[in-house]
């Protein structure tokens, strides 16, 4: 059973050679030298909207993690479409991208699924706050493998206690997806995506919940919770707000890239 394309199309191309020039627009918008910080990191934040809005955010995270020179990834993004309890993972023996399919790390499956009693959700997996992460993937870590999980109803610390023990392996990378504010006039948005940011700065939970409105809130504050229980020390990578490319300023998405180090 394949994890086929449900967004390709609309939250970003169809076809590899238009997908590959965003990635090159993407890189050649900000000088590398000056903006990508020299460390290594096998946990970020990414934003899942549409390319044209969140995608230069988004990219910035996958160079730095690029750096790690690992090649097993999980993403792990919010249900936007059925609610259940817990977290799923199906047996997909590949993820579809516009660039060729990445093969699903199918021993570590086995070990999450053993140790976590996951269950799948197949329908859940029409998802898009995981599904734009794949041709990033594909697009920078070739030869990687992939496992997909979407929570929906979940305790934060439960979702911890799984990204511990994927950061526990050496050779294993997290990316929590999640977008920021949603549909408030710019001036309010910012105020709210700052809570957010001074939250993740400080690996302040309570902060998360006194004001940060995020789709993924839960995936972050396991992420926080991780960070804290590892040692990890967070940094913002980038900050945007979807007015940045539409010039609306009246109903606008915040999104955020970070990496954990």
């Amino acid at each position: 059973m394949r994890r086929e394309m449900s967004v390709s199309g609309t939250f970003y191309p169809s076809r590899a050679l238009e997908l590959e020039r965003y990635f090159e627009h993407f890189s050649s918008a900000y000088d590398e030298t000056s903006t990508l910080p020299d460390i290594k990191s096998r946990a970020v934040i990414v934003p899942h909207a549409g390319y044209v809005y969140s995608g230069y955010t988004a990219n910035i995270a996958y160079k730095v993690l690029q750096k790690s020179g690992i090649k097993i990834f999980v993403v792990i993004g919010p249900s936007h479409r059925v609610a259940y309890e817990g977290v799923s993972l199906c047996g997909f023996s590949a993820y579809d991208t516009p660039f060729g399919s990445i093969t699903a790390a199918t021993e570590l499956s086995q070990s999450l699924k053993e140790r976590f009693s996951l269950l799948c959700h197949l329908e859940a997996h029409a998802e898009h706050s995981t599904e734009v992460q794949f041709p990033f993937i594909k697009y920078y870590f070739e030869e990687a493998s992939l496992l997909e999980l979407v929570y929906s109803h979940m305790n934060p610390h439960a979702l911890s206690e799984i990204v511990d023990f994927l950061l526990s392996k050496e050779d294993v990378g997290v990316i929590i997806s999640t977008d920021l504010s949603h549909f408030y006039a710019l001036e309010e948005a910012l105020k709210l995506d700052t809570i957010c940011l001074e939250a993740v700065k400080e690996l302040d939970v309570g902060l998360l919940h006194n004001g940060c409105e995020a789709c993924g809130r839960i995936g972050v504050e396991a992420m926080l919770l991780s960070a804290k229980k590892l040692g990890l020390h967070p940094h913002i990578l980038d900050y945007s707000t979807s007015a940045d490319a539409s010039d609306d300023t009246s109903r606008v998405v915040g999104y955020v890239s970070a990496c954990f180090v």
